[in-house]
């Protein structure tokens, strides 16, 4: 195995910092839907408004989770990089493990998203095809 070098870590910062921003758009999206339909559940309570806000908010905890993984891995990169520049290499290949495993996690916590996403808007549509 070639020694880790500053580029291998660096490599991850502009990913990592897109998805972050993609993670964050997300996020003020659903914080939006959220704050519009319980406005909507105040003026009328509904089960099926209930139910829609229940669901996102276990979509923003699993966004806020993918978040936390996803710039835990972001500084796991830069110690990694930090102990590159101190010579520090099998500590440096170590963190920068962890910093992929963390990335790792953000991902997969992203596509459990995703299709919780995905199951919402099909029961959400499930009425249109009832109606054929």
């Amino acid at each position: 195995m070639e020694p880790l070098t500053l580029t291998t870590p660096a490599l991850l910062f502009s990913a990592i910092s897109l998805i972050l921003l993609a993670y964050t758009n997300r996020f003020l999206t659903l914080a939006q839907l959220v704050r519009s339909l319980h406005a909507q559940y105040r003026q009328d309570p509904s089960h099926i408004l209930y139910g829609q806000i229940d669901n996102l908010r276990k979509r923003i905890y699993l966004i806020k989770s993918m978040q936390i993984y996803g710039v835990g891995s972001l500084l796991l990169c830069v110690l990694s990089m930090f102990l590159i520049y101190i010579g520090e290499n099998l500590a440096a290949e170590i963190i920068f493990g962890l910093g992929l495993v963390c990335l790792i996690i953000s991902l997969s916590i992203s596509i459990w998203e995703v299709n919780i996403s995905v199951k919402a808007l099909k029961l959400h549509i499930s009425d249109l095809e009832k109606k054929k």
